[in-house]
């Protein structure tokens, strides 16, 4: 292996070690990267590390600073607003040619995930719940077998498993992918397109309370929904 073979490959792992601790929660909004402290915990030089944080800001992550730092993005509402009107657009799509076109492999792998999701949902484990959650929705875009809506969502993937993590009900959204599953194994692209399209306006609305009642430290409240689109 090349020098320069082994700079991408620790770049890589310290773009997914950071990735998933930005994800998790456990690098909040607003704190600092230091390319130094970053090289001295992960054992390897400034380069890669200036690597990763290049490649996590292409992804909407952080945000770079003049010299040797960088910041973790904070999501404005305008940012989360933007990309639930993408979401709306694309998902519906990614969902319904999941549903014409998915092989039992793949169905295999998406009902997997969910079990996971369901899993970790019932023991409270919200980590692994919404790691689960953004599996589902990432193994669904790759059943839909579409080279361009797959580098699309590709585009915001980042973006969109950070807004998956922005809810405390686990349960719920795990409902709901059951329901966007079973619509996909009969088949039923209409159906799944019209979840799918739901199921972005009720992230948004429990993603609102949740934030909401972080900032009041009152018990989430979420708003009836517009839509009857599950069923509840």
């Amino acid at each position: 292996m090349s020098r320069a073979d082994e700079r991408e490959l620790e770049s890589t792992r310290v773009a997914a070690w950071l990735r998933d601790a930005i994800l998790d929660g456990a690098r909040e909004p607003g704190s600092r990267l230091i390319e130094r402290d970053l090289a001295t915990e992960f054992g390897v030089s400034r380069v890669p590390v200036r690597d990763a944080l290049k490649l996590l800001e292409a992804e909407g992550l952080v945000e770079l600073r003049p010299r040797t730092w960088a910041i973790v993005r904070e999501f404005t509402p305008t940012d989360l607003a933007d990309l639930d009107e993408v979401r709306q657009v694309l998902e519906p799509m990614a969902f319904r040619l999941a549903a014409e076109r998915h092989r039992r492999e793949g169905l295999e792998r998406l009902h997997a995930a969910l079990q996971a999701e369901q899993e970790s949902a019932r023991t409270a484990n919200s980590v692994e719940s919404r790691r689960a959650a953004a599996d589902f929705h990432e193994i669904v875009v790759e059943l839909a077998d579409n080279r361009l809506l797959r580098e699309l969502m590709n585009g915001i993937r980042s973006r969109l498993r950070w807004a998956l993590a922005q809810h405390d009900d686990l349960q719920h959204i795990s409902d709901e992918h059951v329901a966007l599953f079973e619509a996909i194994r009969d088949r039923d692209g209409e159906r799944a397109a019209e979840l799918a399209y739901a199921h972005v306006d009720s992230s948004r609305l429990h993603r609102v309370a949740h934030a909401e009642a972080l900032r009041t430290g009152a018990v989430p409240v979420i708003p009836a929904r517009e839509d009857a689109a599950f069923g509840r």
